[in-house]
């Protein structure tokens, strides 16, 4: 059989990606792998970084929002970021989305996207994002629906790992109710040795931007870990 490469696993992934559970009403679902437009931008992206073998780390968000992977089908990636970091032109609609602004940043710092993507790879907790009344909206954020999500979420959480994932420590992006949920998540399931929990991207800019350069090099140090050295 042949062995498919790390981008193959993640295409295959996105494009059968869908909620059949009933969630609660008034909630709407976010795929934005529904749509060409994203699945175009997805092939171009993982094409371009993900076309190997190798064994990387993951990093999991909450799910996607509205303007940043909602939109482009690649998490905490918005059109900005899409076409003038990562060289892939698009014709969405070119506006910022602050949890893309500070990963692109501290990509650069990691050492560029060839370097970072080559050891990392981006999901969410629920890789499809939630809307309520036109505004993002967080699986954790409605009991109800996160109770009916987590079905969908040990099956992807499962699909991801078998893509070739380091399973000795994962990144959660939020350090509060997201890290909650996957850790009670990880303690039943054992999908990985350590967790690493990371302040979100967005509370940096919204209430820390004057320490961004501090938490920049908080996430370079923690993506950096070695296992066996103290995660806490």
């Amino acid at each position: 059989m042949k062995k498919l490469l790390f981008a193959e696993h993640i295409l295959s992934f996105l494009s059968t990606l869908n909620i059949t559970t009933p969630i609660p009403k008034g909630v709407q679902v976010l795929n934005p792998y529904k749509e060409t437009v994203a699945m175009d931008l997805c092939q171009l992206f993982y094409k371009k970084y993900y076309s190997d073998f190798f064994t990387r780390r993951i990093i999991l968000g909450i799910n996607p929002g509205r303007l940043g992977g909602g939109l482009t089908g690649i998490p905490f990636t918005d059109p900005i970021r899409l076409e003038n970091v990562c060289r892939i032109k698009n014709s969405l609609q070119k506006k910022a989305e602050l949890s893309s602004t500070f990963i692109y940043e501290m990509i650069a710092a990691y050492g560029g996207p060839e370097k970072f993507f080559s050891k990392l790879y981006f999901s969410s907790i629920s890789p499809l994002g939630f809307t309520k009344e036109g505004k993002n909206l967080n699986y954790y954020d409605d009991a109800r629906l996160q109770k009916k999500l987590e079905p969908f979420i040990l099956s992807c959480m499962q699909t991801q790992l078998n893509f070739g994932i380091d399973r000795s420590v994962a990144y959660c992006l939020g350090e509060g109710e997201n890290y909650k949920f996957l850790k009670q998540l990880n303690q039943r399931h054992q999908f990985f040795q350590a967790i690493i929990p990371l302040p979100h991207p967005r509370f940096i800019l919204q209430y820390k931007s004057k320490s961004k350069a501090e938490y920049t090099q908080r996430y370079v140090n923690a993506l950096d870990f070695i296992p066996g050295r103290d995660a806490s």
